[in-house]
């Protein structure tokens, strides 16, 4: 069975792309903080491990036997002006770097719509787009084979709106289920016209439905 490792996987997100993985039966190993507050959140079946962002060698040890890497981490709010640096930014290069050491060639990197725009009111935020900018360049240029999800605004109520795909630098507003975020990132996984894309992503009634192949190859 393929087992897929989930970084931030109790985030309002990252639970949502585990839940999707299961329902495609799909086995999930999730990092987490605090083993017995996941169990809460989580369904049964995961795989719980533990493990620092700030180390290769640790995140390394954990995603061993893994067969690609969905990263949906994010720094939370905090008065810490380093943290979406050691989240957004350092944490998934060490995840990039531990994925190159273990042979895992499938990397899914959640970030976010407008992360050129240095003057977004977001970057206000200790600069979480400029970092979310950072790893994105780092994976991109890592060899490793990957897929950027760039998501609008995020909502946590379930919506079944027709999803609008682009290409990067294309969609500056709208926003997303995160429900349908997290179907994006299992999709992207076995898409094949997924591979070394970044792709932005909203949704609205008033696109047309397209079925994940369509969409996928849609963009250049």
């Amino acid at each position: 069975m393929t087992t897929i490792f989930v970084a931030g996987a109790t985030g309002e997100t990252g639970r949502r792309v585990v839940r999707s993985l299961l329902n495609r039966d799909i086995s999930v190993k999730a990092l987490v903080r605090d083993e017995s507050a996941a169990k809460e959140i989580l369904p049964e079946g995961v795989e719980f491990v533990s493990a620092s962002l700030a180390s290769r060698e640790e995140l390394g040890q954990a995603i061993a036997g893994c067969d690609g890497i969905i990263s949906a981490t994010g720094a939370r709010p905090s008065l810490d002006v380093t943290g979406p640096y050691k989240v957004d930014c350092d944490g998934t290069k060490k995840l990039v770097d531990a994925a190159k050491d273990q042979g895992i060639d499938k990397f899914i990197m959640v970030s976010s719509l407008c992360v050129s725009q240095f003057f977004h009111p977001l970057n206000l935020f200790w600069l979480v787009l400029y970092w979310k900018l950072q790893a994105e360049i780092y994976l991109k240029n890592s060899g490793l084979n990957y897929t950027i999800v760039r998501p609008g605004g995020l909502k946590n109520e379930d919506s079944e709106m027709p999803v609008i795909m682009k290409g990067a630098d294309s969609l500056f507003e709208g926003s997303i289920p995160r429900s349908q975020v997290a179907e994006v990132c299992a999709e992207a996984l076995s898409q094949p016209d997924a591979a070394n894309k970044i792709v932005e992503i909203v949704a609205s009634d008033d696109a047309p439905q397209q079925a994940w192949p369509e969409l996928f190859a849609s963009v250049a």
